[in-house]
């Protein structure tokens, strides 16, 4: 399929890397809102948390430090409330231990020991005597640290211990390299009833505060460090907390203590373990992955005014964002359906109702993104209402299609009907702007996104010899939305009685998968092409777009074959999944962000088309890849994404050096991987759970499904793994539902 390859390996990844350098100085210097990297990570082991619309970046000892990529921080609403934080012992950095967050993401704990520590020209405290214990937590806006320190030596010792502080009340985006004309002011510190108050005034008229509470009251109180002067005595304890308050334009309030906001967050991690059934193992590493991707979608869960919601990424995009929030919702449909409700509300009461060129919005048309923040308030950014994205809408109705199946909520479906058919009609009406018969974007806001599909980097669409297609851009995925929103739209308006509009939303659907094969198919690459482009030419590059076509079933079974072979040759396959854009391509590069790197979430979808259309071994290769990779990663958390580097024995995926960590949509993607390679299917409306030739891969033997929810019913089941087949058994049943499996 693709050229040889003859350079050595060093030589090749100069050669990439130096390709790498000059593609993304260019795209930076293009895109307002690049991300920027101009240093190396600060650490390659940050520790993040998350809680409503709080989060922290924080290094691996906890600290909030400069340097690196910018990114640590308190972070509250779209500003940063801490811009450093360091914890220092005689004016030094206490030996690092370990630390972690929690399996269930509610605590970072740090352990460290002293260093030697001198007093004058003598040696005052020798290393190892002293053990300090750092823990970390977020809950409603504050985040609280309880730092406890044991002498375990035979003497009392004398210790300062400072903690240095500082503020800039950045706008995430100017976090992330976007450069502003003019900020507001800081406001001077001032110390009230023990809480240093520290403020900024906006530019958007809000003043925003970051309180700091110490118990017990600091010895000393500089400008920027407290200090507690100790005299600890041999097996004595003592402990120091921390408060800080992120308050944003509203009125003080009461702050509950350590203990009751620990409490509050367990009782809210517990509420949401009751939501989605449980799946358990043999193998307990995968279990680990399991429980983080548990920990982590349930973190990153946030309560809107419109119902819960899966944000997308910490740091950058720590929001709603309508794409992300549905695949990930229906990435989870088959394990927490109340997810996709939340999301499917959300959507609905945020669908634009007009025309605005400068938010990219016309009616009927689901958002991309929310945002809050100073920026935001002002319109420097577009995003605080930004509809830029031409897949959410008919997203959004395969995901009501979708959950309806899995649940016969029926009643939500008469709620939000009226929005599902402002949807079909926003397909009709302005998806497709040169009337070709495909769904198109091009942008009407001026510093709104050139791309607006899920690749919506500055060089993601290019035809063959590497030139940037122009638009009106119809991507081939994006087709592939359209034909199975339309069937979605058919099924729920059957369900609704419109047998008339369901007969001819089916009819459309058809329509277009015959008008996409015959524009779309490439012989000569052996799948789809990637786009059209404005002048209604194929972008006939290799891309991972391609096996999105099988996910939703616009692709025919001969087609949906090739493609599929396309997509695991060598030129595709990374051993670590599909790349998004193959080797043999001209704007290939495996550091880049669309173009050659893997997603797992891409992956995902690849892997639940495969299946689609009969091809389970393939995502069994897609799960096993993940799962290798989540064995190298740092607390087993898959990231964004990672670079497109071939596998090489006994070394992990090559991390890339700004993807969000946790990112919902990558979190979920053991979801669909596993239903993926269980041909599982749940029909609520039938009360069938149906399992189409099931296979597990050689690491998984045992696969326990506890409390599976369908509609009044559920169910316990066993999945058990043999030399030809999987074997389903049925381990409790409770109410009306049957159980099949399809060999």
């Amino acid at each position: 399929m693709g050229k040889p390859r003859v350079e050595t390996e060093s030589a090749e990844r100069l050669a990439v890397a130096e390709a790498a350098i000059k593609v993304q100085g260019t795209q930076s210097a293009e895109d307002p809102f690049y991300v920027r990297a101009s240093e190396p990570l600060a650490d390659s082991n940050v520790r993040v948390l998350k809680q409503g619309d709080t989060f922290a970046v924080f290094d691996s000892c906890g600290d909030i430090k400069p340097g690196g990529l910018g990114e640590e921080g308190l972070y509250h609403e779209g500003t940063r409330f801490l811009s450093s934080l360091m914890l220092r012992l005689n004016g030094k950095r206490p030996l690092f231990l370990s630390s972690t967050v929690k399996d269930d993401n509610d605590l970072l704990t740090v352990d460290f020991t002293n260093p030697d520590l001198q007093v004058g020209e003598n040696l005052g405290i020798s290393r190892g005597v002293l053990h300090l214990s750092r823990t970390k937590m977020l809950w409603q806006g504050v985040c609280y640290e309880r730092i406890r320190i044991e002498n375990f030596g035979l003497e009392t010792v004398a210790l300062c211990v400072s903690i240095r502080y500082a503020v800039d009340f950045a706008d995430i985006f100017e976090v992330r390299g976007t450069k502003r004309q003019a900020r507001g002011r800081l406001l001077q510190p001032r110390m009230h009833s023990g809480t240093m108050c520290l403020g900024y005034e906006g530019l958007d008229g809000v003043v925003r505060h970051t309180k700091l509470q110490f118990t017990p009251i600091p010895t000393h109180h500089s400008d920027g460090e407290v200090r507690f002067e100790l005299n600890l005595d041999p097996k004595v304890e003592t402990t120091i907390q921390m408060v800080a308050v992120c308050e944003n334009g509203r009125s003080a309030r009461e702050i509950p203590s350590f203990h009751a906001a620990f409490t509050a967050l367990g009782d809210d991690i517990h509420a949401n373990r009751g939501r989605a059934c449980s799946i358990h193992t043999h193998n307990e590493q995968f279990n680990a992955w399991l429980r983080r991707t548990a920990a982590d979608l349930h973190m990153m869960t946030t309560a809107t005014v419109h119902g819960l919601y899966p944000f997308a990424g910490v740091p950058w995009f720590s929001t709603v964002f309508g794409r992300d929030g549905i695949i990930t919702a229906l990435e989870c449909l088959w394990v927490n359906p109340d997810m996709a409700r939340g999301v499917l509300s959300c959507l609905a009461a945020t669908q634009a109702t007009q025309q605005n060129a400068e938010q990219d919005a016309e009616p009927g048309k689901i958002i991309h993104e929310m945002r809050d923040g100073e920026m935001a308030n002002l319109k420097e950014i577009p995003f605080g209402r930004y509809y830029g994205s031409v897949d959410s809408t008919p997203l959004f109705v395969m995901l009501a299609g979708a959950y309806y199946e899995r649940t016969g909520d029926l009643a939500l479906m008469r709620e939000i009907w009226p929005n599902i058919e402002l949807a079909l009609e926003w397909l009709d009406q302005y998806g497709d702007s040169n009337g070709d018969g495909f769904i198109d974007y091009q942008r009407h806001a001026r510093e709104g996104l050139v791309h607006q599909g899920w690749k919506d980097s500055q060089d993601a669409v290019s035809h063959q010899d590497g030139t940037l297609a122009k638009g009106p851009i119809a991507l081939c995925e994006v087709q592939g939305y359209a034909y199975a929103a339309r069937q979605r739209g058919a099924q729920l308006a059957f369900a609704l009685g419109q047998v008339r509009r369901g007969d001819q939303l089916l009819g459309q659907a058809n329509d277009l998968q015959e008008r996409f094969e015959r524009a779309f198919w490439c012989e000569d690459i052996a799948s789809y092409a990637l786009a059209l482009d404005g002048q209604n030419r194929p972008c006939k590059v290799r891309a991972s777009n391609a096996g999105h076509c099988l996910f939703t079933g616009i692709a025919n079974p001969e087609h949906a074959s090739q493609t599929a072979e396309t997509l695991f040759a060598a030129e595709h396959w990374s051993g670590w999944g599909v790349r998004t854009l193959a080797m043999s391509e001209v704007r290939y590069s495996p550091m880049s962000y669309h173009n050659g790197s893997v997603w797992p979430h891409d992956n995902a979808l690849i892997a639940a088309g495969l299946a689609r259309y009969g091809q389970q071994e393939k995502a069994l290769r897609i799960l096993t890849a993940l799962y290798d990779a989540s064995r190298f990663l740092d607390l087993q958390r898959i990231p964004e994404l990672y670079c497109g580097f071939e596998r090489r024995p006994g070394e992990g995926p090559t991390l890339y050096p700004v993807a969000c960590a946790p990112q919902s949509w990558s979190a979920a993607s053991v979801y669909l991987l596993l239903q993926a390679c269980l041909g599982l299917e749940i029909k609520a409306t039938q009360s069938t759970v149906c399992f189409t030739h099931p296979m597990l891969p050689p690491f998984l033997k045992k696969v326990q499904i506890r409390n599976l929810r369908v509609g009044d019913a559920s169910v316990d089941l066993l999945l058990q793994r043999h030399t030809y087949d999987v074997g389903v058994n049925v381990l409790r049943k409770q109410g009306k539902l049957s159980v099949s499996v399809a060999i």
